[in-house]
């Protein structure tokens, strides 16, 4: 079985080096400056990653109560003031506009720019809602020996817009995505208990098996991320994402709203053993 890290395609080899080596300190760092734009599954081992959206002020108070009906999908590490860019719990030197490799920009619910840096799009009036993410307790799959196949295949996680409703919220209402693994029988147990220890970044899964019991059209396509090679002896284990306020924006249409791009996570500071249960 491997395990290796796979390089994203687009990235230089001496980008990737420093990736692989980094604090996360140094990773946003390198983030920042514009060096890194890749998905950030694997990287800085040990520490939450952590997905985001970025509502005006006018609708917080709706996606507040909505994380808080779903924390499956929506596990909260960090609310910010109003019109604040900088993380302060989570993480530190912390600028929520640079980074993340890459944001998704919407209006009125549909998707119309996807950037590097979304400084130019900072307005007063903006809250953002800092989520955790399953990337985070992939070091610790890896450890016990489970693959990731998406990392060793160099692609980024897969993620299905599931039938499966979220509890809606004001104006806040939409269908959870989750976030896809294949995973070898034997493994599964040891897979859903180590997953299961940490809850503010998912937990444990939420389907196992048949994607069709959950409302997935098509494993080989999924909405987010890329597909992954399923083989034989292995199944299919669905996961809670963070993509989900994604796909609240898109049902609810707020008049503006900031993603992180599906894959591109802010690495906190945060170690993943602080946030177990």
């Amino acid at each position: 079985m491997s395990t290796a890290l796979a390089k994203p395609e687009g990235v230089s080899a001496d980008v990737w080096e420093r990736m692989l080596s980094a604090t996360p300190v140094e990773a946003r760092r390198l983030i920042r400056s514009g060096a890194y734009d890749a998905p950030t599954s694997g990287l800085c081992p040990g520490y939450a990653q952590a997905n985001l959206i970025i509502l005006p002020k006018e609708q917080a108070y709706d996606f507040l109560l909505f994380a808080q009906r779903n924390p499956k999908p929506c596990p909260l590490l960090e609310v910010t003031e109003v019109g604040a860019r900088e993380a302060t719990i989570c993480a530190t030197d912390c600028d929520i506009a640079t980074d993340f490799p890459k944001y998704r920009i919407y209006r009125h619910g549909e998707l119309v720019e996807e950037v590097a840096d979304v400084s130019a799009y900072w307005r007063d009036d903006l809250v953002s809602f800092v989520i955790g993410c399953s990337f985070s307790f992939e070091s610790e799959l890896v450890e016990a020996g489970i693959e990731m196949r998406h990392n060793t295949m160099g692609r980024n996680v897969s993620m299905y817009l599931t039938g499966v409703d979220c509890v809606p919220a004001g104006s806040m209402s939409g269908k959870m995505v989750m976030s896809m693994r294949p995973i070898p029988h034997d493994q599964i147990v040891k897979a859903v208990q180590l997953s299961g220890a940490i809850p503010k970044v998912h937990g444990a899964p939420l389907h196992i098996g048949d994607p069709a019991a959950i409302g997935v059209k098509d494993i080989a396509h999924p909405e987010f991320g890329d597909p992954v090679d399923i083989r034989e002896g292995e199944v299919p284990v669905f996961w809670a994402c963070g993509v989900t306020p994604q796909s609240i924006v898109m049902n609810s249409k707020p008049e503006f709203a900031i993603t992180h791009a599906p894959g591109c996570m802010l690495i906190t500071d945060t170690k993943n053993i602080d946030l177990k249960e």
